[in-house]
């Protein structure tokens, strides 16, 4: 039997690969912050330490019935996921199965699923994998998390390929491709697209995709990837009948594999040195080799590579002359590969190509690219449509609180064209329009409790004589000195109000004639005695009041006003700086001592 280039699926070693045959010392233990937190954390170092990731799940685990129900469901993924780990196939199928049918949660079913699908494949239940597979793939345009689209892709691409559908399984790949995580690399979708072309036959040691894989798997954690494509490109030397090529690679690559330690690299990359060497023509080395690569081998293991060692055994003692020998490598070598072919045909039948072309046609090349395309332009106008819901939030803000200060200020133009249009300018007291209207409405008031009120007439004595001496600026001292002067002594529910010049007027609300008195007199002695200093000297001013009352006069404005008036003037011809009563007689002892004073003023 001559030498053959035997092609080697890859799709086991990338299951192995993406679903957790890996362990490699990682990370440090996290406290749990909050569970939610404490299992995301938990699920991101399965893999890159799978002993702490054990060691967290049992930690969580005394917390089990006090979790909320989505970590509940989240915590049973987790073990769902360690259970097919160590191999327990079974126990892993039923709870994943339970979190299809009871959890609720989309993202959780869509990682369950995929999951599965993976089961079913080792468990050689193929009809189911691919019915499951084909279904994940019709939700596909429907899941926009980043991630789990991305883990769905490359699920989808490793079950393409495990089942010959190269085209679609390449295609996959390239989608995964464009659909890159935050924190991800282009290293796992390369790998599945080199899986797939290699497995199709469809590489050659000079093709692009090989390299630019290897390129991409730099990163520590892309390490154990990085060395499958380095394996690829040895194995594509030896179909190329280039064994020195395969040595020098393997010899370079030699010292990651070991450092990872992952069984079927370490396998493989001693079955392709046997295989090499075998090439050279250098038996006794490519024998060792193999031998050395058979003892290596799990007793169980049916794979590719043992397949493949047997069959470069039974060529090398074929070579030596060994019959006997090599019939019984040709028996294990035939009775593997019978197994494979059986494999592959049960695969073939499960497999409905017609509907998975029919659900790709919907999805591949221009309607592939335009669902993410779709998905991206999505995301944009999402977050354009919270940009512009923001901007219009602001604008109405603006427009609100432009508003609100628009009224207030109008408000306030009301309320001080109101204060304008009712109080005297130069005092701040009651023009005489709007002390008037005051005062007809308390007068009404005071009618109908049956209250008293008194009315003033105030003038001051001689004002005209100040303006000419002094100017009119002091005149209007002297004014205002008059109101906060009278202010004083009046009480809260008094009106006070300026008729015009120097007349003022005071309503004094429920009083009584004697306290009237008594509050004008005050007033005029508290006028009498306030003195203005202006250039180096003073001025004194005085004031005349007349006082009508409603017990005599009653409670018509106009009436009080004359008869206090009246009173005034009564005060005035007696001498000013004096209170006149209306309906009481004129005190001559006190005209004679007043016109005296304002003589000698």
């Amino acid at each position: 039997m001559s030498w053959l280039p035997i092609r080697i699926s890859l799709w086991p070693v990338v299951i192995a690969i993406f679903w957790g045959a890996l362990v490699q010392p990682g990370h440090a233990t996290a406290l749990i912050a909050d569970p939610a937190k404490f299992l995301d954390q938990a699920e991101s170092l399965r893999v890159e330490n799978h002993p702490l990731f054990v060691q967290m799940l049992e930690q969580i685990q005394q917390q089990d019935s006090h979790l909320p129900e989505v970590e509940h469901w989240h915590l049973r993924y987790l073990y769902a996921w360690n259970a097919q780990f160590d191999g327990n196939y079974d126990k892993s199928e039923q709870a994943l199965r339970q979190i299809i049918a009871r959890s609720g949660d989309p993202k959780l079913i869509t990682k369950a699923s995929a999951l599965l699908v993976k089961i079913l494949s080792i468990n050689r239940r193929y009809e189911e994998a691919f019915t499951l597979a084909n279904h994940l793939a019709s939700t596909l345009p429907e899941i926009n998390d980043p991630r789990i689209r991305f883990d769905l892709l490359i699920n989808l691409s490793i079950t393409l390929d495990f089942a010959d559908q190269i085209d679609l399984a390449v295609q996959y790949a390239r989608m995964a491709e464009d659909t890159i995580p935050p924190g991800g690399t282009l290293c796992p979708p390369l790998v599945m697209e080199v899986s797939a072309l290699y497995n199709g036959n469809r590489l050659t040691s000079g093709s692009s995709e090989v390299r630019r894989a290897i390129d991409a798997c730099t990163a520590p954690q892309d390490k154990v990837l990085g060395n499958s494509m380095w394996l690829v490109l040895a194995n594509l030397y030896i179909d190329e009948k280039q064994p020195r090529k395969a040595l020098a690679l393997l010899d370079q690559v030699a010292p990651s594999v070991l450092n990872a330690h992952f069984y079927p690299h370490m396998l493989s990359s001693q079955v392709e040195r046997a295989q090499a060497y075998l090439q050279l023509g250098n038996v006794s080395e490519a024998k060792k080799i193999a031998l050395a690569a058979l003892a290596m081998s799990h007793p169980d293991d049916t794979g590719d590579w043992v397949m493949n060692d047997y069959q470069v055994l039974y060529e090398i003692e074929k070579k030596q002359g060994h019959d006997a020998v090599a019939l019984v490598y040709h028996e294990h070598y035939s009775a593997l590969e019978k197994n494979h072919l059986d494999d592959v045909h049960a695969r073939a039948l499960a497999y409905d190509v017609t509907e998975q072309h029919l659900l790709v046609q919907k999805m591949q090349a221009d309607g592939l690219n335009r669902q993410n395309s779709i998905l991206k332009l999505q995301q944009a106008l999402a977050a354009k449509v919270v940009e512009t819901s923001r901007l219009y939030i602001v604008l109405l803000v603006l427009v609100l609180v432009s508003i609100v200060i628009w009224l207030f200020r109008l408000k306030r133009s009301q309320l001080r064209f109101k204060q304008l249009s009712s109080m005297d300018g130069l005092t701040g007291i009651f023009n005489y329009q709007h002390f008037t209207t005051e005062a007809e409405r308390a007068l009404r008031l005071l009618e109908k409790k049956r209250s008293s009120a008194c009315l003033i007439a105030i003038d001051l004595d001689h004002f005209k004589q100040i303006n000419d001496t002094h100017g009119h600026a002091l005149g209007d001292t002297v004014l205002k000195r008059t109101v906060a002067i009278c202010r004083h002594q009046l009480r809260t529910d008094d009106l006070f109000g300026r008729l015009g010049g120097e007349e003022f007027c005071v309503l004094l609300v429920d009083c009584q004639r004697d306290e009237g008195i008594v509050i004008a007199d005050c007033m005029r002695m508290a006028l009498a005695a306030s003195l203005i200093d202006v250039d180096g000297g003073v001025v004194s001013f005085s004031a005349s009041l007349g006082l009508a009352c409603t017990d005599t006069s009653g409670y018509e404005l106009q009436r009080l006003c004359k008869e206090a008036d009246a009173a005034l003037y009564q005060a005035k011809r007696a001498g000013r700086n004096r209170v006149v009563v209306s309906g009481e007689p004129v005190d001559q002892d006190q005209a004679k001592h007043a016109g005296k004073r304002a003589s000698q003023a």
